[in-house]
């Protein structure tokens, strides 16, 4: 992708405005204005991001935590590992392509590969509901178990907790995972540049839509498959064989909109997006467009997200679609130095429009 194609015209005057009000509200501190907790603030959008920066960040703040990356990395020994924790409430529990169980440890194995780790242990945490079948439990957990033979994974420590019937939604899930550090460099999506490339990994939208289909709340037929799966192996053909890779993601709640917006504030660069270049099947469009959502914004469990830089873009590109996880990676975008701290689509009608975070929640729980 040329970083001539698509650059957006310089703003007028009034445009100009909008913009710098739009940037000085984001450099506010934080501030949860909510009394009380809603859907939203687990939707991966703006609501989440001040809920961590506001609450949690504020009363943990040290430097592991404050990159607000997949995973924290630390050093243990001259060891460089790499720790992440995670929670699955997706409902249902049993979806096409996958349930709970395979769910969780893909989605630990994910934060700790984009972090540049090899994933080595998990933890498994239990809340289940009074009354939940055992039948159900041991399908969960033998999907967990299959899925960690296949990253090659161990699950070494547990807990469960029972809750009173009607206190829970059946089964919940806990993880934490560790991993080691053992390439040279730090990834993290402060790191981004202009002129660096942007390129996703695959289709994007298809565990989300999954997801709302399989509630059967909507007369929608589609045959689709959620695309959770462990990208250890992508991740690792990546970087052995492209040292310019500066961040990866993957692309879980908020969807791909939410990270390209969190690469844009943590290094204060504008990523300019190309809609014609965002691979999108037809069942998901279609669905979207029902639905009235953007696939931007839609969840995947398979599928990342790779700001390498531009001169490596060719390579990196290569290099994923070898991979069986990335035969159909596309570059979507580039790093600009201006606006910077905001996502513009280039549309496939000619014009650009700013891709902000998230306010709602228009798909509760679908991990």
């Amino acid at each position: 992708m040329s970083t001539r194609e698509h650059t957006p015209a310089l703003p007028n005057e009034r445009e100009q405005q909008v913009l710098d009000r739009i940037d000085k509200a984001r450099r506010r501190r934080p501030k949860v204005r909510e009394e009380r907790i809603t859907l939203s603030h687990g939707s991966g959008g703006k609501a989440t991001q001040t809920l961590v920066e506001a609450i949690f960040l504020d009363a943990f703040r040290n430097p592991l935590l404050e990159p607000l990356e997949d995973a924290a990395e630390f050093t243990i020994n001259g060891a460089r590992m790499a720790l992440t924790t995670d929670s699955f409430v997706v409902s249902p529990l049993f979806f096409p392509g996958g349930d709970i169980g395979d769910l969780a440890v893909n989605g630990t194995v994910n934060d700790l590969a984009v972090s540049g780790a090899t994933p080595l242990y998990l933890t498994a945490g239990f809340i289940l509901e009074e009354g939940f079948e055992v039948a159900d439990l041991t399908r969960i957990v033998d999907s967990m178990r299959r899925a960690a033979e296949i990253a090659g994974v161990q699950v070494v420590t547990g807990d469960t907790k029972v809750v009173q019937r009607g206190k829970a939604d059946g089964c919940y899930i806990n993880t934490a995972g560790v991993g080691v550090i053992e390439r040279q460099g730090t990834l993290g999506i402060a790191t981004a540049q202009p002129g660096d490339v942007v390129l996703v990994s695959g289709p994007i939208g298809e565990h989300g839509i999954t997801i709302m289909l399989a509630r059967g709340e909507l007369d929608i037929d589609a045959d689709l498959e959620s695309d959770t799966a462990a990208v250890h192996g992508l991740v690792a053909s990546l970087l052995d064989a492209v040292p310019g890779v500066r961040a990866l993601r993957d692309a879980t709640r908020g969807g791909v909109a939410t990270i390209l917006n969190e690469v844009a504030k943590a290094a204060e660069v504008a990523v300019v997006v190309d809609e014609k270049a965002v691979p999108v099947i037809d069942e998901v469009r279609g669905a979207s467009e029902l639905l009235g959502i953007d696939p931007l914004y839609v969840a995947c469990e398979g599928r990342i997200v790779v700001v390498v830089d531009g001169d490596a873009a060719e390579d990196a590109l290569e290099v994923m679609r070898r991979h069986p996880l990335g035969a159909n990676a596309a570059v979507i975008g580039r790093i600009a130095q201006d606006p910077p701290g905001l996502v513009l689509l280039n549309t496939t009608f000619g014009g650009t429009r700013i891709v902000d975070l998230l306010v709602g929640d228009p798909l509760p729980r679908i991990c």
